[in-house]
Order: C-alpha cells, then structure tokens, then sequence
C-alpha cells in the first residue's frame, strides 16, 4: 500500500523540470496541480520564472494542463492570466481527472507526467491512473485550511516511504530514474 505514495522524481520546484528532458522521453503534456504547486494558493500571479518555463514548454510543444480538486470558477479566475486548459473538480487521489485529461487530449499515460505538491492527492492520483509522477515542495509554507490535515497523515507516510526506499532523494530535474 505505501508504494502507491511513491512519487517517480521529486524536483524541488515545477519550474526546475527541464522541457528539453520532457521531449527527448515523448512527454507531450505536464499535468499539474494548482494551489501551491503552479500558483501560491493565496496569490493567484505566476511568478516570471513559471512564465518562462510556460514559454519554454510552448517552445517543445509540451501542453502544460492544471487538474485540480478546485471548482472550475476558482481554477479558471486563477489561470485566467496564465490562458492554461484546466480540468476542475478532479477528485484526487482518484484517477477521475487524470484519466479525463487523458481522454480530453488524447493523451496516452506514457505520454504524460503529473507534477503535484502533495503525496496524498497528486502522487497518490498519479499512480492509481499509471503516470509517472513528480512530487515538488510546497511553493509556500502556508497551506489553506483543508490541506493542514493531509499535511499531518503524510509526516507519517514519508516515514514509512523513506523506510522502505532508500531512493528518495531531491534531483535537480527529472532522469531516467522509473
């Protein structure tokens, strides 16, 4: 069971994961949460450097799309800026909205990633829809009210993670590593 919490890579933040990587292993979309993995959850701006990293995935044709457990009224005021698809109300840990995007895109699991900040939601979703998932941390230590607990249940889980995988480890961008 706590193998289902297992991200594939942890990169310290969404805008570190190189495109260039991404192409060269057939990656055509990055699936990301929303709220403090893209965008603070209390400050709906991208920073510049989310902004180039946007550009540069335009650049190697990689579609860059936000699942999110949010209502789609709140996702949609947060990307406005940002003009990213979206898909809302996603009900992570379950695959729903993965495999909606999947579908939506005519995407194929081995053609995507999932980038989340949260072992409980976005891994977990990740690896009950069979794609390969990057744990990043937290843009801001602050979290809203309704993440704090899942914050608690995952000191547990990474306990029982690094007891079990000697691997996790924080890269500087993704590898090869399955």
């Amino acid at each position: 069971m706590i193998t289902k919490f297992k991200p594939t890579w942890m990169i310290p933040v969404i805008y570190s994961i190189s495109p260039s990587k991404l192409q060269d292993m057939g990656i055509k979309a990055v699936f990301s949460d929303l709220d403090n993995t893209l965008i603070p959850w209390n400050n709906p701006d991208g920073t510049p450097q989310l902004r180039d990293w946007i550009d540069q995935l335009k650049k190697y044709n990689i579609e860059l799309i936000v699942i999110s457990n949010n209502k789609h009224n709140r996702v949609k005021r947060a990307l406005e800026s940002l003009k990213l698809n979206f898909i809302s109300r996603a009900c992570k840990p379950l695959p729903r909205g993965i495999k909606q995007a999947l579908k939506k895109y005519n995407l194929d699991s081995k053609q995507v990633i999932m980038v989340g900040d949260q072992l409980l939601t976005d891994v977990w979703a990740s690896n009950n829809a069979n794609v390969r998932s990057v744990l990043v941390k937290p843009l801001i230590e602050s979290d809203a009210w309704n993440t704090k607990p899942n914050r608690m249940i995952e000191s547990v889980i990474w306990k029982k993670l690094r007891k079990k995988f000697s691997d996790l480890d924080w890269q500087e961008d993704i590898n090869d590593r399955n």
